[in-house]
């Protein structure tokens, strides 16, 4: 066992912990259980990485300018090894040795400093020296120079979240690409619509899965605009965005150096102070994705409420994925719409955690960053399961039961809307009323009151016609 200090008192930590005193006493702070995001954790790694670097640049670089100023600079040899051990970070090595939960108070310091401590004790022995020497390799004087938990972390955080979105884009894109095969598929089968669970005019299958594929169209370019809305990071700003007591030097080229290292499209802000204090981003990157979610939910209801027993004629026949039931045989539950829709509702959730958490911001700074982020990262890769299963486990393997046009379409008397530009909304109303009253179809209703020609009725009751956008004024007044 080793014993660490700080200026509250001592700690006992076991010799082969990379934590510390810091992650300790935020451990035994916050006793909750939720887990940290990995992908923040090893997106803090790369940020590290981007600091170290930038560092050895800027210590070249003063040394070549100013060789007979008296500074002190950290070792090559300290560099190396931490910038090392950032890189294993990033790849989520040590990930065990992070124990600060995800739930926390204090803006994210705990977070900076259990992986300022595993950079500190994992490059102690890279160096052949025990865990908590930190004379020789100090978490804070060392792994944290020309940092601040304040811009470190929110800037890990976009990171983690850009890097998300690229996989929910592409996965969106998937859908997308199903969605397509599946209209194409279905072209022209004529299905029964319905507004307010009560049947309405004949439509088809392809006119539906059209709808889904457009609003997740949409998804998709507001997904693809989020990577505008949060690229502006704050990382050289220190603890409130005014650079102070962090060289010029590094201000300007650190978030180069991160942009280089990650290849995603992150620029310094403007305003430092502005990206540090206001989460607004968070807000409206987090809007967008509901938005997905909320499109998402809707779809899987619908083909939950076709694929149901509820239907006497099922249009539509869900994968089964799963035995439904630990008590009724063959009973099989549509798990996958079930899922999404539970999914979409923990997003709403977090959509009002983050709303009114961002808002708690008080002057300079947010307290509630590591609460914000998990959530938003919670809702993005909340997403990306939705897509993979909806892709896999949904839009691959179902089946749709498509009707003959002299079928319950026939029997619907919303179908009368197709008479209305020929016989009047009145004398459709006869005949909607008639087959209403004797369960007949629309050709039976109009034989007993002959309201219509019955051969132009024929040609209004092809699939082709039905399905048509609109009529021509030439149509009625031929007939």
């Amino acid at each position: 066992m080793r014993i660490e200090k700080d200026f509250i008192g001592t700690c006992e930590i076991a010799d082969d912990a990379l934590y510390g005193i810091n992650s300790i006493r935020a451990r035994d702070n916050f006793p909750d259980a939720t887990p940290f995001h990995q992908e923040w954790y090893q997106a803090v790694g790369t940020v590290k990485q981007a600091c170290y670097e930038t560092y050895a640049k800027f210590k070249q670089a003063a040394l070549s300018k100013f060789p007979d100023k008296d500074i002190k600079y950290i070792d090559d040899v300290v560099i190396e090894v931490m910038t090392q051990s950032a890189i294993e970070v990033s790849r989520g090595d040590y990930f065990s040795h992070f124990i600060v939960p995800a739930i926390q108070g204090g803006a994210g310091t705990s977070i900076n400093l259990n992986i300022n401590e595993i950079i500190a004790n994992s490059s102690l022995i890279k160096l052949g020296k025990s865990t908590g020497d930190y004379k020789s390799i100090d978490p804070i004087e060392q792994a944290n120079i020309f940092q601040s938990t304040n811009d470190v972390i929110p800037t890990a955080l976009k990171v983690a979240v850009i890097s998300l979105f690229k996989e929910l884009d592409e996965l969106i894109n998937e859908v997308l690409q199903s969605l397509e095969f599946l209209e194409n598929q279905t072209r022209n089968s004529l299905r029964q619509s319905y507004t307010q669970m009560q049947a309405a005019v004949p439509s088809s299958y392809d006119k539906l899965i059209s709808g889904y594929n457009n609003a997740l169209s949409r998804d998709w370019w507001r997904v693809s605009k989020c990577f505008e809305r949060i690229k502006e990071v704050n990382l050289g700003g220190g603890a409130i965005g005014t650079g102070m007591s962090i060289p010029s030097f590094f201000i300007v080229e650190v978030v180069n150096q991160l942009q280089r290292l990650t290849g995603l499209p992150i620029t310094r802000s403007e305003n430092l102070s502005d990206n540090t204090a206001n989460l607004d981003s968070f807000v409206e990157v987090h809007a967008t994705i509901k938005a997905h979610a909320v499109n998402l939910e809707k779809m899987v209801s619908d083909l939950r409420l076709l694929g149901s027993d509820l239907f006497k004629n099922r249009e539509i026949y869900l994968p089964q994925k799963q035995v439904g039931s630990s008590i009724m045989p063959g009973k099989v539950n549509p798990v996958i719409p079930e899922f999404v829709i539970s999914a979409a509702h923990k997003i709403y959730a977090n959509d009002q955690l983050i709303s009114s958490l961002c808002a708690q911001g008080c002057l300079d700074l947010n307290a509630y960053l590591p609460t914000i982020g998990h959530a938003l990262l919670e809702s993005i890769k909340l997403l990306i399961a939705c897509n993979k299963t909806i892709k896999t486990n949904l839009l691959a393997e179902i089946k749709f039961n498509k009707i003959k046009d002299e079928d319950s379409i026939l029997l619907n008397p919303s179908i009368t809307t197709a008479l209305s530009p020929y016989i009047g909304y009145h004398h459709a109303s006869e005949l909607s009323a008639y087959m209403n009253a004797k369960h007949c179809t629309i050709v039976e209703a109009n034989n007993k009151l002959q309201l219509i020609d019955g051969n132009v009725l024929a040609g209004l009751l092809k699939p082709e016609q039905l399905l048509k956008l609109g009529y021509r004024l030439n149509d009625v007044k031929d007939n």
